[in-house]
């Protein structure tokens, strides 16, 4: 072959390496049980070792991400949140019957400000046994679609890597849990795994039908007879997309990425919308939902998008806590300016350079590091300390 040719052939894989939009690559695997000694300077302390219950399947090192017995929990990895990450992965572990099969895959951006690796090492740290990898999600995968919103969080482009699960995750992943950040599960995750989805159902999660779905599209959308009719013969519900399981498979064979992706473009031109990755899920899947209990996305804790007011919990039982809103329990911790909600993400919390909360803490009805409940908050018999 002459050099014309591999000058050629270059050319073509550098083409396929740049025009593909999900292109990501793994950073690990199943780790190690050596190193198992936190690093100080992440500033994390190691979580406890969690182990199966008795009745779990049983684990040998021949285990990869495609053994069926695994739960998939996907989240996104940044220095702003991660802070969030960890403590979500710790009461994820805290409360699962076996969390020797559940395995993470986290997804973080190319040009964070802490390097995929140096995240990579940082849950190593915390979590010394985790089963896990890094995916590098491209941000210029997504970028130029992406339209301004009501709060600039909303326009980072980690916040559509959700888009893209389906691109990174192995063939063999058929099935995951979606988790944002700022989420703390206090519940067994295996049961919100065990979910069955109907036969047309791509994604479940909790709805929420007393919410006023026309609000989260502009006046120039409902005026619109073509772009409008999408939601025609159906009864879309809002969902909150922090917490969803997905099924892969038929994801991947609807290609509802590039449906996601497509409205997206219409917004750019047409703005239907004003807030971020929320509403193109809404429009792709809007009534056609798998509706999951409440007490798996108790959201709204961290207050609206603009002033990041507490709110109290729905009524109802509570398996997962979710900070969506503006206000995030470590800030408002670390501020000295807590809601009452937010003492009951403390305990799941590994940073260690943080503030000492514990005198107020101790002020709101816990002197250790159980799930306690604030003293005004009494009446909540649902959620059970450990």
């Amino acid at each position: 072959m002459d050099s014309s040719c591999y000058v050629k052939v270059g050319i073509v894989w550098l083409t396929i390496l740049f025009c593909m939009p999900w292109m990501s690559f793994g950073i690990r695997y199943f780790p190690s049980n050596a190193g198992g000694i936190a690093e100080p300077e992440f500033g994390f302390a190691e979580a406890p070792d969690y182990r199966n219950g008795v009745s779990c399947p049983a684990t040998s090192d021949a285990m990869t991400f495609c053994d069926p017995s695994l739960v998939h929990i996907a989240m996104t990895l940044d220095s702003e949140y991660l802070r969030g990450s960890i403590a979500a992965v710790h009461s994820v572990l805290r409360h699962a019957s076996c969390p020797e099969h559940v395995f993470f895959h986290f997804v973080a951006a190319e040009f964070d400000p802490a390097s995929p690796r140096v995240l990579n090492r940082i849950v190593r740290s915390a979590f010394p046994s985790l089963n896990f990898k890094i995916y590098v999600f491209r941000e210029d995968s997504v970028i130029n679609l992406i339209s301004s919103s009501i709060r600039q969080a909303l326009e980072n482009p980690l916040n559509y890597a959700r888009n893209y699960l389906g691109d990174m995750l192995d063939p063999c992943v058929k099935r995951v849990i979606y988790l944002d950040s700022d989420v703390v599960l206090v519940d067994d995750v295996k049961k919100l795994w065990d979910v069955q989805l109907g036969e047309n159902r791509v994604i479940g999660a909790p709805e929420y039908c007393h919410a006023n779905f026309t609000k989260y599209f502009t006046d120039y959308f409902w005026s619109d007879p073509v772009m409008s009719k999408v939601f025609e013969s159906k009864t879309p519900c809002y969902f909150n997309t922090g917490v969803m399981v997905m099924d892969l498979g038929k994801w991947r064979e609807g290609n509802y990425r590039m449906q996601i992706q497509n409205w997206m473009e219409v917004q750019k031109r047409k703005r239907i919308y004003e807030l971020g990755s929320l509403p193109p899920f809404l429009l792709v899947f809007g009534g056609n939902v798998e509706p999951i209990d409440h007490r798996w996305n108790q959201h709204g804790l961290g207050g609206d998008n603009v002033k990041g007011s507490c709110r109290a919990l729905h009524p109802g039982p509570v398996s997962l806590l979710h900070w969506s809103g503006k206000g995030k329990p470590w800030v408002r911790l670390d501020e000295n300016n807590p809601c009452p909600l937010d003492y009951l993400w403390e305990p799941y919390d590994l940073y260690k350079l943080k503030p000492n909360h514990r005198h107020r803490h101790q002020q709101h009805g816990s002197s250790d590091s159980r799930l306690r409940l604030p003293q005004n908050q009494q009446q909540w018999p649902f959620l059970v300390a450990v």
